[in-house]
């Protein structure tokens, strides 16, 4: 049974994605607006000259990613889905709460030595993890320009897992994928915002990633998209500050380099 005409699946599959071009394109509204250059991680000049795809080329990845994802999501339904129709009923509030924080753990370790390994792996970092950072200065719906293979694992599969895992239902998928794309998609906005909520309760936040994507960030801050235990555990995590630049705006400066 789903909300409205649609089904559960069907809402689960595709609502995170709604959401991925709805909050990036609130953050491309943002942008426009010159009286928030102050809160920016890297100026117009970076961005411009230090990005080395189009903004295009990043819609045409991201929407390939996302058919992946549809693929995939719409397969696992199928294989696991109840033949009734009557669909599965929610379990209580408490029992939903620790589903959320159970899936986020499993997608967070996951992620975390995926990723760490993509970048230890010459060969996978050249030819697969090296497209993500062709986006030095990232921005909000560039969060998921990956190369295809990229995409499958580390947010895919490591979707697929957390909502196995966690026990979900497709129900409580809808709000769980819709609140890590909303993660994901703040973590490279690009700005640093008074009053962002999510920046203020995560520690892995915009200037969190934006340490990860510099050079000198890119043996550290491996975790995403929620927390930062792993890299705090493994010695990977690079603390930072956040600092006023001489021409406006603000930066994540490394307060330690090896």
């Amino acid at each position: 049974m789903g909300i409205g005409a649609a089904s559960d699946e069907l809402l689960g599959t595709f609502v995170p994605i709604a959401v991925y071009w709805l909050y990036s394109g609130l953050y491309v509204a943002l942008d426009g607006v010159g009286r928030l250059d102050g809160y920016r991680l890297h100026t117009r000049e970076e961005a411009a000259t230090k990005n080395v795809v189009s903004k295009a080329a990043v819609v045409r990845g991201v929407l390939v990613q996302q058919a992946f994802q549809v693929a995939v999501s719409l397969t696992l339904f199928a294989v696991i889905g109840d033949e009734s129709g009557t669909g599965q009923k929610q379990p209580p509030a408490l029992v939903i709460v620790l589903q959320f924080i159970t899936a986020m753990v499993v997608m967070d370790t996951w992620q975390y030595f995926m990723h760490r390994y993509m970048h230890i792996n010459k060969f996978l970092y050249k030819h697969i993890h090296s497209k993500h950072h062709t986006l030095v200065v990232p921005y909000s719906f560039g969060a998921l320009y990956n190369h295809p293979l990229e995409g499958l694992i580390l947010d895919t599969i490591g979707g697929a897992l957390s909502f196995l895992v966690s026990g979900m239902t497709p129900r409580t998928s809808i709000f769980f994928f819709s609140f890590a794309t909303i993660k994901t998609v703040d973590d490279h906005c690009g700005l640093w915002l008074p009053g962002n909520i999510l920046q203020a309760l995560f520690s892995n936040n915009s200037a969190y990633h934006d340490i990860h994507h510099q050079l000198y960030g890119n043996k550290y801050n491996f975790s995403q998209p929620f927390f930062v235990i792993w890299d705090k555990i493994l010695g990977t995590y690079m603390p930072y500050s956040i600092e006023q630049r001489k021409r406006g705006g603000v930066e994540s400066r490394p307060t330690k380099l090896d």
